[in-house]
């Protein structure tokens, strides 16, 4: 982190040695074959590139010894438990930035192009061989016609082949190029090349003044008591007097929008509540199934608790997030609630000493789906 996060690249020979894929290739076509797993295919032909957005019955993709495709499965952590635990071995990196794992398979030439990031990424080879060629591009033309962002004038500067467990950092904007290789394996058959592609979230400037701004004013409209709840403050102009020039934009109303986002902005507590509410919302592809019988204080008496994959739970200060929502906590359950949020779980004992106010929260997340049985 002190060395190459977001300045360079890094690559590690055998990162995890003897490494094996997570899901076998019909596992992961079958996963590209639901509806509610987003995958891309990529073709680079004759008549050159084509992308076409999944979700892909088994029959519909190429032939395997066709060259020159790739499938690109997103997400695979949310769907595939074994994924998600390759997934925490990054969380030596703040969940806040942390996104998911992809899974690109490919055949013999198959690629993306050469390409950039806006984000950081570890590129983990999971099986077959891989042949990347990156360089810090400082001409990020793109080509036209193309349904893909390639690079119009690509210069690699250096030239790597990854197999199995060797895994290469790349910072964003780091210009790359990865290729298929074909490879046999110890039993002599063509072996697949899988590499598993971990990404983290890095949010734009506008899109994070666009939402938080947003939650602020929605905070604003569950301000007042009574009959004065959810009152909308309007702009009011008694003085304004007859005017000659109607399309001239008032002064006192850019005054009252300056006042109004600036009073947004005020409070620092809202400001965090709003930006960890955002970062802890969950992907629209997600939705949870909420839990039917059984008795969570016995099961979790008996084995814990754990979040649910598909949850993000984050905290600050003064509250704690998840799935979107926000929470006040302090003292012992706030401790309890963090515990939770950086371990994705709770021992039997964490649990007996919790209050039963956390103890009811706790089993509202369960209702919802958002955490289950450890």
């Amino acid at each position: 982190m002190r060395r190459h996060w977001q300045k360079k690249p890094l690559l590690v020979r055998q990162a995890i040695a003897g490494f094996k894929p997570l899901l076998s290739r019909p596992e992961l076509f079958a996963l590209a074959a639901r509806e509610t797993v987003e995958s891309r295919l990529v073709v680079q032909g004759s008549a050159g590139w084509r992308m076409k957005s999944g979700p892909f019955p088994a029959r519909s993709l190429p032939a395997l010894n066709k060259p020159g495709w790739s499938l690109l499965v997103q997400g695979v952590d949310l769907h595939e438990p074994r994924a998600h635990a390759l997934l925490q071995q990054f969380r030596f990196v703040p969940d806040a930035r942390l996104d998911d794992l992809m899974i690109s398979y490919a055949s013999a030439g198959g690629g993306v192009g050469p390409h950039f990031d806006s984000y950081d990424v570890f590129l983990l080879q999971a099986s077959g061989r891989r042949r990347w060629r990156i360089g810090k591009q400082t001409d990020l033309t793109l080509q036209e016609g193309v349904p893909l962002k390639i690079l119009k004038n690509f210069e690699p500067s250096e030239e790597f082949v990854l197999e199995a467990g060797d895994m290469l950092y790349l910072p964003p904007r780091y210009a790359h190029d990865g290729v298929a290789e074909e490879s046999l394996g110890a039993d002599g058959k063509p072996e697949p090349c899988m590499t598993y592609s971990i990404g983290f979230r890095a949010p734009a400037e506008a899109e994070l003044a666009g939402s938080l701004l947003q939650r602020l004013a929605e905070y604003a409209l569950d301000e007042g008591d009574g009959d004065d709840a959810r009152v909308p403050r309007l702009y009011r102009d008694p003085q304004q007097a007859a005017t000659a020039t109607p399309a001239q934009l008032p002064a006192q109303l850019l005054t009252f929008a300056q006042r109004t986002v600036a009073n947004a902005l005020k409070d620092p507590l809202a400001l965090a509540c709003a930006l960890g509410e955002y970062l802890t919302e969950p992907k629209p592809s997600v939705w949870f199934e909420g839990a039917t019988g059984g008795d969570l204080t016995a099961t979790a008496e008996d084995a814990g608790l754990a979040l649910d994959a598909r949850t993000r739970m984050m905290y600050d200060e003064h509250h704690v997030f998840i799935n979107g929502e926000s929470y006040r906590a302090r003292g012992a359950d706030a401790s309890l609630m963090r515990a939770l949020a950086d371990q994705r779980g709770l021992s039997p004992s964490q649990w007996r000493k919790a209050s039963p106010a956390a103890k009811s929260l706790l089993a509202d997340w369960h209702d919802a789906g958002w955490l289950r049985p450890g």
